[in-house]
């Protein structure tokens, strides 16, 4: 019964959001400028986008996704500094997620597509294309949760 409570709890730790960081205005610049950063606005709208540069007084993000596209169309945006309160910004951790997820992707899509192409027929004609779209499909998959893997959400307090 113990080790079952200190597995939830390790699993509850694992999934838990750190603290966010606390940064000031003029240390923003080294830590977001040519990352993805996700801004929620005062008027509630949430924009995505690469930050471009970080000012006295205002944010330059070139946005690629939004939730207002009226308001707050694609594009280069600046961002007061007042609206700026938290921020997440994303950060690659390495590789090793996906090249664990494309290896395991491969192995598994050769396994899959090999058994599944040799009961589906008889025919070449028909177990290559089946062989090659399972291989194949699983390799992509196994190669974009490896990125997901090695993406890292770090959270921003703008403090005064």
């Amino acid at each position: 019964m113990r080790l079952l409570s200190l597995s939830l709890m390790a699993a509850v730790c694992a999934f838990s959001q750190p603290k966010p960081l606390e940064l000031k205005w003029n240390e923003l610049a080294g830590t977001i400028v040519g990352h993805p950063v996700e801004v929620t606005l005062p008027d509630g709208a949430r924009i995505k986008g690469e930050a471009a540069y970080v000012r006295d007084t205002e944010l330059v993000v070139d946005v690629t996704n939004t939730s207002d596209r009226v308001k707050h169309p694609k594009g280069n945006a600046t961002i007061p500094r007042e609206s700026v309160t938290t921020l997440k910004v994303e950060r690659g951790r390495g590789s090793w997620g996906r090249g664990l997820g494309t290896t395991i992707g491969v192995l598994t899509g050769l396994t899959l597509g090999g058994y599944t192409g040799g009961t589906a027929s008889d025919s070449a004609a028909v177990v290559i294309p089946i062989f090659l779209g399972i291989a194949t499909g699983t390799s992509v998959l196994g190669y974009k949760l490896g990125r997901e893997i090695d993406k890292k959400m770090t959270v921003i307090k703008v403090i005064p």
